[in-house]
């Protein structure tokens, strides 16, 4: 069976040919953004971006950009042929390769909403992901995968919800009446759930294969933007440019 990643590099390889975008000398230029440049100033102090814990690289393409998150990060350069020859064998590799293919559908106008909403951005994100919920799916179990401190404040108030993290400090740890849960839960929650909400840093950390194919599954985030839209996954992200 074909790797996911190669899936969604033969798409976008084959995109980018067809409009003689290989054969350019194109700069890409990833960078991790500080927390002030990538969410400005939210009113609480509970994103993984403010605690250190994750960064946002960038990557620039012509004059687009596209994001991921990673826990390991780096500057990059190169031509748009190494990225997509790179062997994907860890998150900063992967963080690249998911920036880039984010800011390559961009410049194409295949997709939007690849930069991370700042400010109130994610409280207002939070509150329409529960109107979105309720009227795509009704009053469902959901697991989500990933905490996303605003989504879990506001879920938790209105549907049956279980939150896994790979993040040791939120694991066993109470959050909006929620427990946080590690990852050996991972398949007891989705046995437990109906609809899987999943982080779209799980493309970046090596992740994904567990949710694919496997209950309703919304993915969230604009790490996600592009191989959603070459896979036809669905994606969440109403506040993000």
């Amino acid at each position: 069976m074909i790797d996911v990643y190669d899936e969604i590099r033969l798409k976008v390889h084959e995109l980018c040919k067809s409009q003689d975008l290989l054969g350019q000398p194109v700069r890409v230029r990833a960078r991790a953004l500080s927390t002030e440049e990538a969410i400005g100033n939210p009113e609480a102090d509970d994103f993984p971006l403010q605690k250190g814990k994750e960064k946002l690289m960038q990557a620039e393409f012509l004059h687009s950009v596209g994001q991921a998150f990673t826990d390991r990060y780096g500057d990059f350069d190169g031509v748009l042929e190494n990225v997509f020859q790179m062997d994907l064998e860890n998150n900063f590799r992967r963080a690249v390769f998911v920036a880039t293919l984010n800011a390559v559908l961009h410049h194409m106008k295949q997709i939007e909403k690849t930069v991370h909403c700042r400010d109130r951005g994610p409280s207002e994100c939070a509150a329409e992901l529960v109107r979105y919920l309720k009227s795509t799916y009704g009053f469902v179990k959901i697991a989500q995968i990933g905490f996303q401190p605003r989504m879990v404040e506001s879920l938790a108030a209105n549907f049956p919800l279980r939150v896994l993290d790979l993040d040791p400090d939120n694991i066993s740890t109470q959050k909006f009446q929620v427990t946080v849960e590690g990852p050996e839960n991972t398949e007891d929650a989705i046995e437990w759930a109906d609809l899987l909400l999943v982080t779209g840093t799980t493309l970046v950390n090596g992740t994904i294969g567990e949710f694919l194919e496997r209950k309703p599954l919304l993915f969230y985030g604009t790490t996600i933007a592009g191989a959603a839209h070459l896979m036809k996954w669905d994606r969440f992200c109403y506040r993000s440019t």
